[in-house]
């Protein structure tokens, strides 16, 4: 038993007999009592898409999609705008500049920097701080300067400041100590950690995975940040739920959820609100990298079926009320000709190339067409990963 548990049980039975509001566990239970007039913090939200409140204080949210999706490009976003008004679609709710903790657990410590030099940096248009009592800044100098500048007691010093670690080289069984360490000194507006994942060693440990999300929780709450938690979701195709038990649990407990899509073969990004507790936002933001490497706003691309010019003709079959239909059958036999058995990303990735398809929504109507009439059959290789192979005729 928990020593906590075994304290206050203990501590129940040493007060047996008094005035049960006065026992130590019904005292505690009070403290979490919910009546219609009682004072609870305002909902505090540091940003806007498209006009709608999202990224809660003392909440968890979280960015998922396929590897490659631009997940850390919608966090570099959320970074670059901590200190740029409005970046994209996105608006910082407050007119101050927010303080941002990214914590990445992923990539190397040369692509995390590159990241932060080459695009979230050149983000953020040059502006002269706004003079703040006891920050150390002057009217007029440059941003950029003390963005980064590592800060051993925040009180007092002013607002907009970056820390960023990469902790990918450490143990898996320190990171989440070393995460708690960082909000505490750094007292972050927002938390980026890139990715939840990596804070467990199993990520079907179902038993870790929620003491992991409870701690984030408990964390958001006490340090009132945002904790923007980064997870991949599962490899097939057609499966967009979050990877593993911590995915679960991470649905379980965020305030909202936004998926990230690239879509091909226009190579423009999606992304989406899939669940909220509170602000639905209806739009989709959709971007695509310009020449610079900097993510600019884009339009829709097509999905209309029933035009869809860019459409390789070849397998398109008109029909004869002047309607038309993919020949999925060959389509996809055209895909795993010479191929045993193909992964759920690499047929999808073969299929949209092939037929010029850049809906991801469109391609899942194929792909289950495909396995419904059977021209298609979907299984697991050894390690549980979907693979698809041709069905016998």
């Amino acid at each position: 038993m928990d020593e906590t548990v075994k304290n206050e049980v203990g501590e129940e039975i040493e007060h047996q007999g008094e005035d049960a509001q006065m026992r130590p566990l019904m005292l505690k239970l009070e403290k979490y009592r919910i009546t219609p007039d009682k004072q609870l913090p305002k909902m505090d939200f540091l940003f806007r898409l498209f006009g709608k409140p999202c990224f809660p204080r003392r909440e968890l949210v979280a960015i998922t999609g396929k590897a490659k999706s631009g997940k850390t490009f919608v966090s570099s976003m959320l970074i670059a705008c901590c200190q740029q008004r409005d970046v994209l679609s996105f608006h910082r709710e407050c007119e101050t500049p927010l303080r941002v903790l990214w914590y990445d657990t992923e990539q190397s410590d040369e692509s995390t920097q590159d990241i932060l030099k080459n695009r979230i940096m050149r983000m953020i248009k040059t502006q002269p701080l706004p003079m703040m009592e006891g920050n150390g800044y002057l009217q007029g100098q440059n941003q950029m300067d003390d963005l980064f500048t590592p800060r051993p007691n925040r009180e007092g010093l002013g607002e907009g400041l970056f820390d960023i670690f990469n902790v990918r080289a450490v143990e898996w069984k320190h990171r989440r100590s070393l995460l708690v360490e960082a909000v505490n000194m750094c007292k972050p507006d927002l938390v980026i950690v890139d990715g939840i994942r990596d804070l467990v060693n199993d990520i079907n440990d179902g038993v870790l995975a929620q003491e992991v999300m409870e701690e984030l929780l408990h964390l958001a709450t006490e340090a009132e940040c945002c904790i923007a938690c980064v997870l991949h979701q599962n490899k097939g195709g057609e499966d967009h739920n979050l990877r593993g038990w911590i995915g679960t649990e991470l649905m379980n407990k965020a305030f909202e959820i936004y998926s990230c899509e690239k879509m091909m073969p226009q190579r423009i990004f999606k992304l989406e609100q899939t669940q909220t507790r509170k602000y639905d936002i209806e739009r989709a933001m959709y971007y695509e990298v310009n020449a610079d490497g900097l993510p600019v706003t884009c339009g829709e691309p097509s999905t209309d079926t029933t035009e869809l010019p860019q459409l390789n003709r070849e397998y398109k079959v008109t029909e004869d009320d002047g309607g038309w239909h993919m020949d999925v059958r060959r389509l996809f036999s055209d895909v795993l000709s010479g191929h045993d058995q193909i992964t759920g990303s690499e047929l999808r990735d073969q299929v949209c190339s092939r037929a010029n398809i850049v809906s991801w929504k469109f391609y899942n109507s194929l792909l289950n067409k495909a396995i419904d009439e059977k021209v298609i059959m979907k299984s697991f290789d050894h390690v549980g990963h979907v693979i698809y192979t041709m069905a016998p005729f």
